[in-house]
């Protein structure tokens, strides 16, 4: 069995397209999309279109949450939310209301079993959408935060935009990263796979690529709003 995670497109297609098309190659049984599909980016309903249309499981993540009603007080940085504003009313605007309806319906977690292995996914934490946790944290802090779900044997997170693999206990905690924003240093979307075979587990993390300088034109052009940060991210892969 072998089955696919992906987070954080951010309204990038073409990184979503890249992501798709390389693991059309490799077979995977099931695919999931762990959240924040359209906000910061210049194909939001594209985005959820093309996410629409897989066979998927999906799930919300904060930047989904954010389409629907906003970017509030305490979710950034006080001096950054009106133009983060900015940028979901330019998102939500370029998007059907029956796709922000979508992002608003979807459920927060996964729990599935395949041959025996337990997996528990979810964007942030199991019980919030917008906690950060980094991949230097502590066994102990992992544990309590991530690991809450005693019957799990894989955890799987997106939000943070940078990809590990990590065993604590005799379990696995996976975060796959960003296919549209990744912010690891390196300008590629990521997503995890993870292989299960008679009892046995293998996971990976996967990188692929596609044109940045092109994407970086277009939003050069484009009337979407804060384009020098959004440039910026995108370029440096890091925040």
């Amino acid at each position: 069995m072998r089955l696919a995670f992906i987070s954080d497109i951010h309204g990038n297609a073409r990184a979503l397209e890249s992501v798709l098309n390389d693991i059309e190659k490799r077979k995977i049984d099931q695919l999931f999309v762990l959240g924040d599909i359209s906000y910061r980016g210049l194909d939001p309903e594209r985005s959820v279109e093309m996410v629409r249309q897989l066979k998927a499981n999906v799930i919300k993540g904060n930047a989904d949450e954010w389409i629907v009603r906003g970017v509030q007080e305490g979710e950034a940085a006080e001096d950054a939310i009106e133009g983060m504003n900015e940028e979901k009313e330019w998102s939500s605007s370029n998007m059907s209301q029956d796709s922000v309806q979508y992002l608003k319906d979807l459920p927060e977690e996964i729990n599935e079993e395949y041959e025996g292995v337990n997996i528990h996914a979810f964007h942030a934490t199991p019980k919030d959408l917008f906690e950060v946790v980094k991949p230097t944290e502590t066994d102990e802090d992992m544990t309590e935060r991530l690991m809450a779900n005693e019957v799990a044997d894989i955890y799987i997170y997106g939000h943070i935009h940078t990809p590990y693999i990590r065993h604590i206990g005799g379990k696995i905690v996976i975060n796959t990263g960003s296919v549209g924003l990744p912010f690891d240093g390196l300008a590629q979307p990521s997503y995890a796979i993870v292989d299960i075979e008679d009892g046995g587990v293998q996971t990976s993390i996967v990188r692929t690529n596609y044109d940045l300088e092109e994407l970086v034109e277009d939003i050069n052009s484009s009337d979407y709003p804060n384009k020098d940060l959004l440039r910026k991210l995108l370029m440096n892969a890091s925040v």
